[in-house]
């Protein structure tokens, strides 16, 4: 379970200083808040799967479905509650949409290992 968190998680606040250093600082807590939502999603998404995946393997499939829907609702409340702070729309929406993909990516990544493992070992 260590690895991909540490992936997510370290090369997401590291991406996110050297871009507050390397000058994106003063878009911050912009950057920081986009960063935020992504990274708790994928981090407890992964934490899930991987427990999911221990106790019962063919229950994955539904449970990121389910995950999904929960998903689109705490994007919307989260999004909501953010434009309501009255934060700066741009630089928030970029940074969301990067760690979006970028930690989607890193996830389904870590997921095909997770899937080529389980049937390496059922051979």
């Amino acid at each position: 379970m260590g690895r991909p968190l540490a992936v997510m998680i370290g090369s997401s606040v590291a991406s996110w200083a050297v871009a507050s250093v390397a000058g994106a600082g003063r878009w911050n807590p912009e950057l920081a808040l986009g960063m935020a939502g992504p990274l708790a999603s994928a981090v407890i998404t992964w934490m899930v799967v991987e427990r999911t995946h221990a106790r019962a393997p063919e229950r994955v499939t539904s449970v990121l479905v389910a995950g999904f829907a929960i998903k689109m609702l705490f994007f919307g409340a989260y999004i909501g509650l953010l434009a309501a702070l009255g934060l700066r729309l741009r630089p928030f929406v970029v940074s969301f949409a990067v760690y979006f993909i970028a930690l989607h990516a890193i996830e389904a990544g870590y997921l095909r290992r997770l899937f080529a493992s389980a049937q390496t070992v059922s051979r």
